[in-house]
């Protein structure tokens, strides 16, 4: 069957019609990646622009060496009105610590932007208004249309051709407070070095391959002690007990998973966590507080041995108390700042389906292990209880 002129024109039309959207898209977004097609509404102008490898970030600059003027826009597309930005050199190190930041954001009540500079001494900045180690001559910002810059002047030493740069984005929070940003992905891969001269960039791909290592031995390290051998530790000691046979045999397996969990926690999680602490600053996250809880009790637990009664003392029942309730303890808050880790660490889906089937297994185990020990452990109490019982009815029926 052949098509009239006039149906296959309506078809291409209609066809041509549907496809538009998304053709428009795909080249308006081509155009906005694009560093050098970019043109300011301001008019401005500049010599140098490159395309920043994460954050959907864009620099522009014109340098003169001579004086060390440098004239920067930093662009960064695809942000919300609640968000801020923030651009910096930092002239020591390739690091957070000691960057000369440019910071920017949009009032939440006047729509007004703002912006500033704030000089970064550690891990832990407050990101106050300050001066910087070099004279900023201008310095303003605008915000259209989901994309928010920065413009500044700023006067570099003479004859400086490369520099360390950072870039990053973050929340606005209640009252215009600049929240922290995110500790996972493009926000650790946000630095590099920069030819002033060449524009090239050069991400800092060492470091941040190391960092990315330390978290990964910091969680996979934490997993294996507080994760896995806490909670086996716990088992042998609830269920191999009961049996004669293996005790003492009990006791030792249960000493030796619960000291190679702490201290293998110790020395490798919270090894590896004050390294990270170092070099990205110690924030007061709820991961944080729960790993220096854990290691708090775990210290307490080992102090509690030397303080252990005798079998036969008084005190004992207290002591088993004691130290049953703060090893259960242990292990749940393990196990919830474990998938806490995993949601920072963001290492992929695989960690966290293997991770859940191990305590998975485990947890049915003691499941299992408490059906079949049920008579064993609560039948002398419920025997109690029927004796009692019995005893009080004898003295009704005597009476």
């Amino acid at each position: 069957m052949s098509l009239s002129p006039r149906t296959t024109v309506f078809l291409v039309l209609c066809f041509l019609f549907v496809l538009a959207p998304y053709l428009t898209r795909a080249t308006t977004d081509e155009l906005q990646a694009r560093c050098d097609s970019h043109s300011f509404n301001n008019g401005k102008n500049f010599r140098s622009c490159v395309d920043l490898p994460v954050l959907d970030s864009f620099l522009h600059f014109s340098y003169v060496r001579e004086t060390g003027v440098l004239e920067v826009a930093y662009r960064h597309i695809n942000v919300e009105s609640s968000s801020w930005i923030a651009w910096g050199i930092n002239p020591t190190s390739k690091g957070m610590s000691g960057s000369q930041t440019l910071l920017a954001y949009r009032n939440s009540t006047s729509g007004v932007m703002r912006v500033y500079t704030s000089s970064i001494k550690g891990y832990s900045p407050t990101l106050q208004e300050g001066p910087l180690s070099f004279r900023v001559l201008q310095l303003s910002g605008e915000y259209r249309n989901g994309e928010m810059t920065i413009f500044a002047t700023i006067v570099l030493p003479s004859n400086i051709t490369v520099v360390n740069h950072l870039w990053q984005d973050g929340p606005l929070k209640e009252g215009d407070r600049l929240g922290m940003h995110a500790m996972s992905g493009d926000h650790l891969k946000s630095t590099a070095t920069l030819d002033l001269l060449s524009g090239q960039v050069m991400a800092s791909k060492a470091a941040n391959d190391n960092m990315l290592l330390v978290k990964t031995i910091h969680g996979l390290v934490n997993a294996v002690c507080w994760g896995i051998f806490m909670p086996i530790g716990v088992i042998a000691a609830r269920y191999m007990r009961t049996y004669k046979g293996l005790d003492p045999m009990w006791f030792y397996i249960h000493i030796i998973f619960q000291t190679t969990g702490y201290f293998g926690g110790l020395l490798g999680g919270l090894g590896t966590a004050i390294y990270i602490a170092k070099h990205t600053g110690m924030r007061s996250t709820t991961h944080t507080v729960i790993g220096i809880v854990l290691f708090a009790l775990g210290f307490l637990q080992i102090l509690a041995l030397k303080a252990r009664p005798d079998k036969e003392h008084k005190y004992r029942k207290y002591w088993n108390w004691y130290h049953h309730t703060t090893g259960y303890v242990v292990i749940i808050l393990s196990v919830y700042n474990i998938y806490k880790g995993l949601a920072i660490l963001q290492p992929g889906s695989s960690w966290k389906i293997a991770y859940t089937t191990i305590i998975g297994v485990i947890g049915m185990f003691a499941i299992v292990m408490e059906i079949i020990q049920f008579k064993n452990r609560w039948g002398s109490l419920c025997c109690k209880e029927s004796e009692d019982l019995k005893a009080d009815q004898t003295v009704s029926t005597n009476v």
